[in-house]
């Protein structure tokens, strides 16, 4: 792949803060027009990273590329052809809608005869077609969220990145949002996102986890499910699973356990072996109508998986 066709590329970069390093010498690139996941839970160093590709901190260490643009020395340049949008929406909650958009519209200096085009196609795009006097404070979580995203695609950026973007908004309009960013990427932008929403991460064309600011698994969802576990993963459908999660966990067969919504799924070394002692499990406690097969491991598994072997290896290390 040549150097012209990545839109975001980091090599070795860390950012640390006294003696806590937040981002750890991570390496990856981005092709231009990919939706490329950056997975990870609170505190594993997201933000911090996205920060440095935007050019709103510099890195302790490392190098790194943005549209072109190195993240040291050229981080004005990289504000001015990135889109960013936070969990926070970056919104003024005290203005109005039409403030909002006239004030990003300054702030990424649209020429002026394209103000009233720009402004028309957020309005339209946010669906606030006569809301533009309402304070945005007092605007649903949806729709502050498209306008937004409307605000940080003002001056048609080719790459942008959204922190946590679906934060607080229902499946809904998390639903919606996504047909938006996948909209954006088919038109060939970048889309550089942080979730900790494992099913919002199946939309991404690749990704990565980060854990304590370091890179644990990176691939295509199916290649994170099929090339990062190592074991077999089952899935145990029973009455009250919360109450039985203890002691199913502590069964031979049983790597590992933890609840999956209603179900319990559990990481086991030899699925035929597992769902044999499950059965057993359940004949000796005499639990009716319970069910267990084994099944493809989902992104939340693999989620959970890696980060506890990360955990064990490290300790193995101390």
């Amino acid at each position: 792949m040549s150097q012209n066709n990545i839109a975001v590329s980091v090599e070795n970069l860390e950012k640390r803060f006294g003696s806590f390093t937040a981002v750890n010498k991570i390496n990856f690139s981005v092709p231009a027009g990919e939706v490329f996941g950056f997975l990870g839970p609170n505190g594993a160093g997201k933000s911090t990273t996205i920060r440095m590709l935007c050019g709103i901190i510099s890195p302790t260490g490392g190098s790194g590329q943005v549209g072109g643009f190195d993240i040291i020395k050229e981080q004005n340049k990289i504000k001015e052809h990135i889109g960013y949008m936070s969990q926070k929406f970056s919104l003024y909650n005290d203005l109005t809608v039409e403030e909002n958009i006239n004030f990003y519209s300054g702030i990424y200096k649209i020429p002026k005869q394209d103000k009233k085009e720009r402004f028309d196609s957020v309005i339209h795009a946010a669906g606030l077609e006569g809301m533009e006097h309402s304070l945005t404070a007092t605007l649903p979580g949806g729709w502050k969220q498209r306008l937004a995203l409307g605000c940080a695609l003002l001056h048609k950026p080719k790459i942008i990145f959204l922190d946590e973007p679906t934060s607080g908004v229902d499946p809904i309009t998390r639903a919606n949002f996504w047909a938006v960013i996948k909209k954006l990427a088919d038109e060939g932008v970048t889309v550089f996102v942080t979730t900790h929403y494992m099913d919002e991460a199946e939309n991404c064309n690749r990704m990565v986890l980060i854990y304590h600011g370091t890179i644990i698994a990176m691939g295509t969802p199916q290649e994170m499910k099929t090339n990062c576990m190592k074991n077999e993963v089952i899935e145990i459908a029973l009455p009250d699973s919360q109450s039985w999660l203890g002691k199913i966990s502590k069964l031979e067969t049983i790597k590992e356990a933890a609840l999956f919504g209603s179900n319990i799924h559990a990481v086991v070394y030899d699925s035929l072996r597992a769902i044999n002692e499950v059965k057993e499990f359940f004949k000796k406690e005499m639990i009716e109508g319970a069910k267990v097969n084994k099944i493809i491991p989902s992104l939340e598994d693999v989620f959970v998986y890696s980060i506890e072997e990360y955990d064990r290896s490290t300790l193995k290390k101390d």
